[in-house]
């Protein structure tokens, strides 16, 4: 596909492509997968060397200032590095949900940190009734002292217990819709009544964990933004990480089809290398076709997000919809076409389909995001 990138932009995928093929090769993610950091201090404090902790933040407090279609080509390169670790969630949940939601003082305190790696953010935003949407959001946050006073569970949150600070959505009251009455609270490491624990996951290379707050005290101070009125910024926080995933998803199905290619060149079969048989020719024409689709839906959500609100939403959810199928699909070919060893714990194919698996899902899958396009469509 032919997108025209600025210069600045093609220097930035080629940094990163160099960075990933010399600081996170396969044997880095294998070794690290098995800890629950995912993560080395060094390879943390190297991001924030490069600038990328920061990417989407403003100048002033510590960021790059860069746009959407510049964290996508940055998120091409993770994803086909299949890069473990809290990138995802502190920089482009949690502590965008700050930036996006907090006041001066809070975002002056907080972003600065995240972007030098000092310290990491989490958004605990999804709950046991797996609803993506404003509904799922049940958790209850009640007045008391000056201050609130939050019980119930998140669940699936991404590297919670790594955080520095969780960014809550809790319901501070029923409102006239679903979207009212959504508040949004910055949690700090180690408060009273918060307890973490990770969850077995089919990608350990991005740990998940169910957080419970049981009768967790907070000042006035921790409030994010406007009482009852979190949904929006949280939406558009999501928007934008579902777009970020998507190129993840993008970067990783590349990463798929080149080490399948190679394969069929050089696997022999019956006298002659299998990518001279049609039936794999197909195939693997398949998955460039899949790849590309995906990826312009990608590019194109990027794009309306800086430049085209009212258009992203739906651009988003498009692009989710079918880069959650078609990462799944290339992955799932890849394995196929590279026979027995495809599947093997040995073979790199197994870290990319699982990422693939978890990231079908996650922020909705391909049927839930086509419902929304369709109500987007119809309203």
């Amino acid at each position: 596909m032919d997108i025209g990138f600025t210069e600045e932009q093609e220097l930035l995928r080629d940094t990163a492509r160099r960075f990933f093929e010399a600081e996170c090769p396969t044997k880095f993610v294998r070794e690290r997968m098995a800890t629950p950091e995912a993560m080395t201090d060094a390879f943390w404090a190297k991001l924030a060397e490069q600038g990328w902790l920061g990417i989407v933040y403003p100048e002033e407090f510590g960021g790059s200032g860069l746009g959407m279609v510049d964290v996508v080509v940055l998120m091409e390169e993770m994803g086909r590095a299949v890069m473990p670790g809290p990138f995802f969630a502190s920089v482009l949940l949690g502590g965008a949900a700050i930036g996006e939601a907090g006041s001066p003082a809070q975002r002056e305190h907080w972003l600065p940190r995240v972007a030098a790696g000092g310290a990491k953010a989490a958004l605990a935003w999804t709950e046991p009734n797996l609803r993506w949407d404003a509904a799922g959001i049940m958790m209850t946050a009640r007045e008391a002292g000056g201050g609130f006073r939050l019980s119930g569970s998140k669940l699936f949150v991404p590297d919670a217990h790594l955080a520095d600070v969780l960014v809550v959505a809790a319901r501070t009251r029923d409102g006239a819709s679903l979207e009212d009455g959504v508040s949004l609270f910055l949690v700090p490491k180690g408060a009273g009544g918060v307890s973490v624990s990770v969850l077995p996951t089919i990608d350990e290379t991005r740990k998940l964990c169910e957080v419970r707050f049981e009768d967790v005290a907070l000042g006035r101070e921790a409030l994010l933004g406007e009482a009852h009125q979190g949904w929006a910024p949280l939406a558009r926080v999501l928007d934008r990480a579902i777009v970020a995933l998507c190129a993840e998803m993008c970067g990783g199905a590349q990463r798929v089809l080149d080490m399948t290619a190679e394969y069929a060149k050089i696997r022999i079969a019956f006298g002659k290398p299998i990518g001279s048989y049609q039936g794999v020719k197909h195939k693997a024409a398949d998955m460039l076709v899949d790849l590309e689709n995906a990826r312009s839906l990608t590019y194109y959500a990027a794009w309306a997000l800086d430049e085209a609100p009212q258009e992203a939403p739906l651009a988003v959810s498009m692009a989710k919809a079918y880069a959650s199928d078609a990462y799944r699909k290339v992955a799932g070919a890849g394995i196929q076409l590279h026979g027995g060893i495809g599947f093997t714990w040995e073979h790199d194919l197994q870290l990319y389909f699982k990422r693939a698996r978890a990231s079908e899902v996650a922020f909705g899958d391909a049927a839930w995001h086509r419902e929304r396009v369709a109500r987007l469509v119809g309203a």
